[in-house]
């Protein structure tokens, strides 16, 4: 039997006061992404058919984040609530555009730690019922308890502002899960009030209309608490960040990744590895990063969109950014890979170097105190320290080409467009303007210092107005 369609409703239209932000509560980030688009994230693999995204305040920002950085394949509809009246009104504002023959899932915009694999029985349980996710806390302050009868079957949800001080001593507690059949909740929601010490219409509510109509309650157990907290403040935002990346570590340590300490380590993105790859202390990892076997990171480096060769060192408090580097390269420390670097096998890129828009062939070293901007470095060329690369006039960019085998002195400005030639040596302390031929030695050093009061710098063509 094919199962009904799932529309998956996200509550997302909280101010959020307590973050004492102006940006709306859900874009604020966990590891890297809004906490909303890890929920929806969790909605695309339950396989929902549309996501209905309920939004009040911030709502323009939310929707244009989404409309920018949301999955491409989920299929969004947004509902507006102009007024925060409750839970069970909230539901209501995206009912309209679900089937009757639906079944409806309602999740929070500001719980993004929960998985689909938790989520996936109580979608199973709501097609023929009501389920509610329900979890079980050693303190359960603040939150609706769940009532059972004698038989231990469900019979209702109460707030804790609401309950008696007998219903407040139950620790099983209610996640504000839940999932149904989408005409018969849309029944319930119909004959909920407002008699409460909020005045608000609760979602809640709806479990005892289902026992009143003799529809069996499902609770489902979220076995880790913690994947249902729910984010309302700075605290609880670094709390929910902790136990993400958390999550990420030991799923990375459980396939073979290494760390000198799990509990110091952020990953904002994806990590791809091969085998026996080494992570120190305090390194964060953004974009898609991919490490070969046997890499090892030194600590307190920043790698974006980074991939790195097998045997590669990159040692501490090195940062790359949408770069490369091949097998067996050592890279720092406090180096710093730009856009465009791609490095070379057993290249060596040491302290204080920036390479920016660069291919490094293989061998060739540049190990400290240099800048490499737009050229090409071939195989076994030696840079040494204190070389720049001149490549901007103030205006354009112009390219550097160093042959295989070349050496550059120490304290070298190559003023681009240049190029030296293979195997040629470039004697330190030069400035270089004119292309140097192969082999020999080239030395350029001014004798005397000389002022053109008439020269003007080069300005920037005006871009048209739109």
């Amino acid at each position: 039997m094919t199962p009904t369609p799932l529309h998956c409703i996200v509550l997302a239209a909280g101010q959020g006061t307590r973050m004492k932000s102006a940006r709306p509560k859900v874009l604020h980030g966990v590891g890297g992404r809004p906490m909303l688009a890890h929920v929806l994230t969790a909605a695309q693999k339950l396989g929902a058919a549309t996501v209905h995204v309920v939004y009040g305040h911030g709502g323009n920002a939310v929707r244009a984040w989404a409309e920018a950085e949301a999955p491409q394949a989920l299929s969004l509809h947004w509902a507006h609530q102009a007024e925060q009246l409750g839970t069970a009104h909230a539901v209501q504002q995206a009912m309209p555009a679900i089937p009757d023959d639906a079944t409806v899932i309602v999740m929070y915009g500001d719980v993004p730690l929960v998985r689909a694999s938790t989520l996936t029985p109580l979608v199973d349980a709501g097609r023929t019922g009501l389920a509610v996710l329900t979890t079980t806390l050693e303190d359960p302050a603040g939150y609706g308890r769940i009532l059972r009868d004698d038989t231990g079957a469900v019979i209702g949800i109460v707030e804790q502002r609401d309950a008696t001080p007998e219903q407040q001593a139950l620790r099983e507690i209610n996640t504000g899960f839940i999932a149904a059949p989408a005409g018969r909740l849309r029944a319930w929601l119909s004959k909920i009030g407002n008699d409460n010490a909020k005045g608000e219409y609760y979602l809640t509510d709806a479990v005892a209309l289902a026992v009143a109509d003799g529809v069996r309650v499902e609770a489902v157990q979220a076995a880790d608490a913690s994947e249902v907290e729910g984010v309302n403040d700075r605290l609880q935002l670094a709390h929910a960040e902790r136990l993400f990346q958390r999550r990420q570590a030991d799923a990375l340590m459980r396939a073979g990744v290494q760390f000198a300490d799990p509990a110091r380590f952020e990953l904002r993105g994806a990590l791809n590895h091969g085998r026996d790859v080494m992570i120190d202390v305090g390194c964060v990892f953004e974009g898609d990063v991919t490490l070969d076997d046997d890499v090892r990171i030194g600590p307190h480096c920043v790698l974006r969109d980074v991939t790195l060769g097998p045997g590669t060192v990159v040692e501490a408090h090195s940062v790359l950014e949408h770069c490369s580097a091949g097998a067996g390269a050592r890279i720092g420390p406090f180096a710093r890979l730009r856009p465009g670097a791609a490095l070379g096998d057993d290249v060596h890129v040491g302290n204080f170097v920036e390479v920016k828009n660069v291919t490094v062939g293989t061998g060739s070293k540049a190990n400290h105190l240099a800048y490499l901007g737009d050229g090409e470095v071939g195989a076994g060329v030696n840079i040494g320290a204190g070389t720049i690369f001149c490549n901007y006039d103030g205006a354009n960019k112009h390219r550097t080409v160093i042959d295989d085998g070349a050496f550059i002195g120490s304290d070298t400005q190559l003023v681009a467009p240049v190029r030296v030639g293979r195997d040629a040596t470039v004697a330190a302390g030069s400035t270089i303007t004119k292309d140097v031929p192969d082999g020999g030695l080239t030395l350029c050093r001014a004798r005397e210092q000389k002022h053109y009061p008439n020269w003007q710098r080069p300005t920037k063509a005006k871009r048209p107005k739109p």
